[in-house]
């Protein structure tokens, strides 16, 4: 369950188009500049261009647009500007939520001292090192890159599943020098019977956060929808 929930966090917030478990109907296929001045969105649909009231250019030509393309133009930068720190404060705070949790689980069913801690709060930083490559800041705003989607699921991915090798090596080797030190009994019965209480309790912590993971994927899914759609039909209606 450790793995799991690792796992979750890990491919949740790396592929915007949510939960692991999630599939949404729109791929990104543009990468997304914010910044004071313009937002841009430039990719496999071309490179378009808008300030803040409304101008635009797509492809390096500037339109004239009507006063409902306009408001067209306006509406869908300032989605963009709402939409991509939203994503992006969104998924640093359940990676940081779920960090917490395990570590608050670690340090009960383990002990204060635990090396488990230490490598969850590197994994931590890992992971967010990974969002950083799809959602990037910059002195001057944010840009979201679509093509690092796919590279950094596999390597978060990668991270988990080293970090989880760790992890367990760690749990046997601590519950084990409790079991010995307790002394009496069997000391592997204790080990195996102190695993069982730490998976029990990510267990219900997982179930508890679950929810919450598919509800924000499906809210991202959804923006994503709506900002494509508003894309084509701002795109289709230039002249």
């Amino acid at each position: 369950m450790m793995r799991k929930t690792l796992l979750a966090a890990a491919l949740l917030t790396t592929t915007l188009a949510a939960h692991a478990e999630y599939k949404c109907d729109v791929t990104p296929r543009d990468d997304v500049i914010l910044s004071p001045q313009t937002v841009q969105v430039t990719g496999e649909n071309g490179n378009l261009v808008i300030t803040p009231d409304g101008n635009l250019t797509f492809n390096g030509k500037a339109y004239t647009l009507s006063a409902a393309q306009r408001e067209q133009a306006k509406d869908y930068q300032a989605a963009l500007r709402s939409s991509l720190p939203w994503i992006d404060e969104g998924a640093r705070a359940r990676v940081e939520k779920g960090r917490a949790a395990l570590d608050k689980i670690v340090a009960s069913e383990v002990g204060e001292s635990s090396n488990m801690r230490s490598r969850l709060t590197k994994l931590d930083a890992q992971l967010k090192a990974q969002m950083n490559r799809i959602i990037e800041h910059r002195a001057d705003g944010l840009t979201f890159h679509y093509k690092a989607i796919d590279q950094v699921r596999a390597d978060g991915q990668q991270l988990v599943n080293q970090a989880m090798g760790g992890i367990l090596q760690d749990s046997i080797n601590e519950m084990g020098a409790k079991a010995v030190l307790k002394g009496g009994g069997n000391p592997l019965q204790g080990v195996l019977g102190s695993l069982g209480g730490l998976q029990t309790a990510i267990q219900n912590e997982w179930k508890s956060q679950e929810k919450d993971f598919q509800q924000f994927g499906k809210e991202v899914c959804r923006r994503v929808v709506t900002l494509e759609e508003s894309r084509r039909t701002l795109v289709g209606g230039l002249k």
